[in-house]
């Protein structure tokens, strides 16, 4: 038994390094997605200065305004597909393929934010029960030092973990949120297309 628990101590202790460096990797990989997130949220608010408002009165007379004000570059997935979404023959089918094929755009730019959202408290829990175990041993021997040094790394792998968690589950909720509505402005969009489609289709027939 006790050669038991000294091999699972030993594999305990042997996964703190790997567990520190994967949550360091973590920490700079949310670094560098809030700086994206900003990005993203300034060119965000530029385009809804430009299109929300067009958007809202939308009608089968004033679509090409709408094609007008886009961005001259697509700056964004939604922009993209707006863009695709007027400029290619309106179907049903197509509309619905292309909003598909969004969703799952948006579904791949949400993954990081999942990730950092779930594993940053993991692995900060991980290194909190790999590194108490060491700094008990050292409290009842009377190693102080050796028991100051593991609370340090106790409480470190901690607060990353859980600031790599804030990032991933800010940045996850706030982008649900816009993709949500643009996913909404995408099949309206589609609608008013199809109806226009319709309506010319119908003008064909009775001349």
């Amino acid at each position: 038994m006790e050669l038991i628990s000294k091999t699972l101590f030993w594999v305990a202790n042997s996964l703190l390094i790997p567990d520190i460096i994967v949550l360091l990797f973590l920490f700079v990989r949310s670094l560098f997605l809030t700086g994206s997130f900003y990005n993203q949220f300034m060119i965000k608010r530029k385009n809804d200065k430009t299109l929300t408002d067009k958007i809202d009165r939308l009608s089968l007379e004033n679509i090409e305004e709408l094609k007008k004000v886009l961005p001259e570059n697509n700056n964004s997935i939604y922009i993209k597909y707006l863009r695709d979404l007027l400029e290619r023959p309106s179907s049903e089918a197509y509309s619905d393929y292309l909003i598909s094929n969004f969703e799952n755009e948006a579904d791949k730019d949400l993954f990081l934010s999942k990730i950092l959202a779930k594993l940053g408290p993991v692995l900060g829990l991980i290194g909190t029960l790999i590194a108490m175990s060491p700094a008990l041993v050292g409290l009842s021997t009377g190693d102080i030092s050796g028991m100051a040094y593991n609370m340090q790394v106790v409480f470190a792998t901690t607060v990353v973990g859980l600031v790599v968690s804030v990032i991933g589950l800010v940045t996850l909720q706030f982008k649900q949120r816009w993709y949500a509505k643009e996913v909404n402005n995408l099949d309206y969009v589609s609608r008013i297309l199809t109806e226009k489609a319709a309506e010319h289709e119908k003008e064909k027939k009775n001349k």
